[in-house]
């Protein structure tokens, strides 16, 4: 029999002040206390919680907003996930020691607030390709329940994203993301298609909040490897989802039949011709 291998998630459907990050960092912070009280072993914030995410208002004033990886925000965050004693993966703006050149990117901190490493977007949406460098590869954790993926937003309408992510090992993959209320049906069809074609679990949090016309309607979920969402927040509102799930669930269903062999019957060698520039 499988050894178990039980996960609190918590996600948090943040809404932020644009152009705050302090003020937007102590509130994650806050939550984030609140979240390991209530026995969090992996909180998720989304995608550039702490500065905000319409581009044409934050845009302009990035190079002022944006931190390196050991700025204020996520010593912050390192802090918050040491003292909770759980993991954390949130969405920041980040620079790098090489160039001035920002990333969305996401860091992801263990429970004793070591940073494990940083994730970048790899497919950048719209005005995003104006501020940001795409990110090239990486995203993947190992947490002392499994190993543990990380996407932005965008990423998650390329297959290749979560399938690279799950040949690689990963049981939980998750979403970080501003998604926007024009594109919910995308938001609905794309974290259920990824866990069930990779027969992995998928938690995706998205931002709550209006900036500008940009409206963000929340509905954060979890999904389960059969592509079925197993919770969700339904009001478009600020909140918290609590999930619990079992990673060695993953393997079991595998072996049981209950999950597709998507993964086992793949056929590389047919592939390469089709993957054209």
């Amino acid at each position: 029999m499988t050894e178990s291998r039980p996960v609190r998630l918590v996600l948090i459907q943040f809404e932020s002040e644009l152009g705050n990050p302090a003020k937007n960092t102590e509130r994650a912070c806050q939550m984030i206390a609140e979240a390991a009280e209530a026995g969090a072993d992996l909180v998720l914030l989304p995608e550039l919680f702490s500065t905000g995410y319409q581009l044409n208002a934050i845009g302009p004033i990035l190079g002022d907003l944006v931190e390196p990886v050991d700025g204020p925000t996520v010593r912050a965050l390192q802090e918050a996930a040491r003292a909770g004693g759980c993991y954390v993966a949130a969405g920041v703006a980040l620079t790098r020691e090489l160039t001035a050149v920002p990333y969305n990117s996401s860091v992801f901190i263990d429970r004793e607030g070591n940073l494990l490493g940083t994730y970048d977007k790899q497919h950048l949406w719209a005005l995003e390709r104006f501020y940001f460098r795409g990110g090239n590869g990486g995203g993947v954790f190992d947490t002392d329940f499994g190993r543990v993926g990380v996407m932005i937003c965008y990423d998650m309408g390329f297959p290749e994203t979560a399938r690279m992510l799950a040949l690689k090992g990963c049981d939980l993959v998750l979403c970080l993301a501003a998604w926007c209320k024009e594109d919910m049906d995308g938001w609905y069809l794309n974290g259920p298609s990824r866990a069930l074609e990779n027969t992995v679990y998928t938690a995706c949090v998205n931002r709550y909040g209006i900036e500008d016309d940009l409206v963000m309607p929340g509905h954060s979920y979890v999904s389960n490897p059969r592509g079925h969402i197993i919770a969700e927040l339904e009001g478009e509102a600020e909140g918290v989802l609590v999930a619990d799930i079992d990673l060695a669930d993953v393997a079991a269903g595998r072996m049981d039949g209950r999950y597709p062999p998507y993964l086992r019957d793949r056929r590389p060698e047919l592939y390469d011709d089709v993957l054209l520039p």
